[in-house]
């Protein structure tokens, strides 16, 4: 893989980690519920999902890319359509308020085991994958190393951004509970996952 083609993986991965989406709304309301507490174990969940994903994507990409060019085509511009989808969902959705819900017991291997599962459950995940893949990876010489190299980059992108959010709502916690608030987020949100759908059209 390419220096380029890695900054490039790294910079739409994260702006799609950052998209408000069911993992970002657990993190959010667990952080306005518990602070910091239990937010690493919490965190790593949705590595561990988000690495599942990416092996069942780059293993199933790169036979696909092997059998029929075509198929490589219409998944790339398949998810550029799921992207732009996901961009006018945010941008329209309504101003709710996050509820501030959960366990004070969830903490440890409860809260990985919550995010891990909320992870695999969640198709967003590897259309993400499925979409993204083929513009950064040249799937045909898919290599240990180009696959430990993605794998090294969730590990450091995905707790870093959820990281922030976890802070913010622990120590700002009415940042993210107005209307007003929530509605600039969702747009902003929408904004950068567009972004990222004409990123991928482009490659």
């Amino acid at each position: 893989m390419t220096l380029y083609g890695l900054l490039t993986f790294c910079a739409v991965y994260t702006l799609a980690v950052a998209t408000p989406g069911p993992g970002i709304a657990a993190i959010i309301a667990r952080s306005l519920a518990h602070g910091v507490r239990g937010a690493p174990a919490f965190i790593a969940g949705f590595v561990v999902g988000d690495l599942v994903w990416f092996s069942i994507a780059a293993t199933g990409l790169a036979a696909l890319a092997r059998a029929a060019a075509w198929l490589f085509v219409a998944i790339k511009w398949a998810g550029v359509v799921y992207l732009l989808y996901l961009a006018y969902k945010l941008w329209t959705a309504p101003a709710a308020r996050v509820e501030v819900a959960g366990d004070g017991r969830q903490h440890g291997w409860r809260a990985f085991v919550t995010s891990l599962m909320l992870t695999l459950a969640n198709p967003k995940a590897i259309l993400f994958f499925l979409a993204l893949l083929p513009t950064v990876v040249d799937l045909t010489t898919l290599t240990v190393v180009s696959f430990l190299e993605i794998s090294a980059a969730i590990c450091v992108l995905l707790p870093l951004v959820l990281g922030a959010y976890v802070l913010l709502a622990a120590k700002a916690r009415q940042l993210f509970t107005t209307p007003s608030a929530v509605r600039k987020l969702n747009r902003s949100s929408g904004v950068a996952m567009a972004g990222a759908a004409v990123v991928v059209a482009t490659r």
